[in-house]
């Protein structure tokens, strides 16, 4: 796999040319869930990666006593987090990476995706000097989005066999131009697992701050969950790198968009004074659910059990029809080649044949053609309706 760059700059003679939302990713699956609606009047759907199970019933509690006693839910909750849930955050740290961090060097944001499509254009208010955002070359497509819409420079950095993020393959111009560079570990679509350690330092020789999207930390299959923030460097290792978490996957509360970052002092100051003006802040009883979800260990435990149950069903079922499919090392996608190489028509197949919607693997960039995304988020009784009708045992 190779790096490749986007080089289209605009030359001072040209005139600026207006912004055309592409096409959303998924909205490109509509004709393949037709034909499985269709066929079988309901879809298996594996394309994307919301949570299909219920959050902790304690959660919900926690959501549905908050607001009225305490007030939580009629005044305006601060952008940053309340202390109860950032002191939250802290002790879950603690507890999961064996680390302490300061509660002034955590704050919280809407989902990590708002904060993943924002933060390049907070960034280049701060160094409009700097015109570029590194990403892994095969991830998630909103690190790519986010630099286009802050009117910056996108590039990929190349990914090895193992689909790790290679940081010695960046170009010393990017990196010179780079106003930060984002990783994903374990990665979003293939699972692979990144030298954290390598990626700090790198960022430190460059003075690129490095921004690591840990969101599917806790469903680690190979080794322990880890994290950028304490991984060398100065005070206490956050010098220059800040942490990305969520509970969408972790606790099953993507529909209530909460997440945090932590780490260098510096960025997370600024970060938090600039999104004060944007206006961003958690609702007040969603906060008060966080905190108690983090509070609990055995919910992310049992989720994960699932996980893995649905991750070795799947690869069973797509040996079964000739595919080699092999347990990511961490998060629930399989990531899969397809017979062929064309995975769009692969994907077209597998609704009409069996009502099931998978994302090609074009969707997280030019890498990733030829593959296949196979999110985890249907109970077992469905895998096993897939696997009848593909043939499968």
């Amino acid at each position: 796999m190779t790096h490749s760059h986007f080089t289209g700059t605009t030359r001072a003679a040209d005139a600026p040319s207006a912004f055309e939302p592409p096409a959303y990713p998924y909205d490109r699956l509509n004709d393949a869930k037709a034909a499985a609606l269709a066929r079988f009047g309901a879809v298996i759907d594996l394309s994307i990666g919301t949570p299909g199970d219920p959050p902790p019933s304690a959660v919900m509690d926690a959501l549905a006593s908050a607001g009225d006693a305490d007030g939580s839910a009629r005044g305006y909750p601060a952008s940053i987090g309340g202390t109860e849930l950032r002191r939250a955050i802290v002790e879950w740290t603690a507890r999961r990476f064996d680390l302490s961090i300061s509660i002034d060097h955590v704050a919280v944001c809407v989902g990590t995706k708002e904060f993943v499509a924002t933060t390049p254009q907070w960034l280049k208010l701060r160094k409009p000097q700097k015109d570029t955002v590194l990403y892994p070359a095969v991830s998630y497509p909103t690190y790519e989005m986010g630099a286009r819409l802050a009117g910056l420079r996108p590039v990929p950095v190349a990914v090895d066999e193992r689909w790790s993020i290679d940081v010695e393959s960046i170009d010393p111009d990017d990196a010179r131009r780079a106003l930060m560079l984002w990783v994903n570990t374990p990665g979003n679509p293939a699972g692979g697992i990144d030298d954290l350690e390598s990626v700090a330092r790198w960022g430190r020789a460059y003075d690129v701050p490095v921004f690591s999207d840990e969101c599917y930390a806790e469903f680690t299959w190979s080794g322990k969950p880890a994290t950028i923030v304490g991984r060398g460097g100065g005070p206490d290792g956050l010098d220059g790198v800040v942490a990305v978490h969520s509970l969408s996957k972790r606790s099953n509360m993507a529909g209530l968009r909460l997440g945090w970052y932590a780490g260098d002092a510096d960025l997370v100051g600024y970060l938090r004074e600039v999104r004060k003006h944007a206006g961003f802040m958690v609702p007040g009883p969603v906060q008060k659910a966080g905190a108690v979800a983090l509070g609990d260990q055995t919910h992310v435990e049992e989720q994960g059990s699932r996980y893995r149950s649905r991750l070795e069903r799947v690869s069973q079922i797509l040996s079964g029809i000739g595919l080699q499919a092999s347990m990511p090392q961490g998060g629930f996608y399989m990531w899969v080649a397809v017979p062929g190489g064309d995975e769009w028509a692969w994907t077209a197949e597998v609704a009409e044949r069996a009502g099931v919607l998978v994302s090609p693997g074009s969707f997280y960039g030019p890498g990733g053609a030829g593959y296949v995304r196979l999110a985890m988020v249907s109970p077992l009784e469905d895998l096993d309706v897939m696997a009848q009708r593909l043939g499968v045992g």
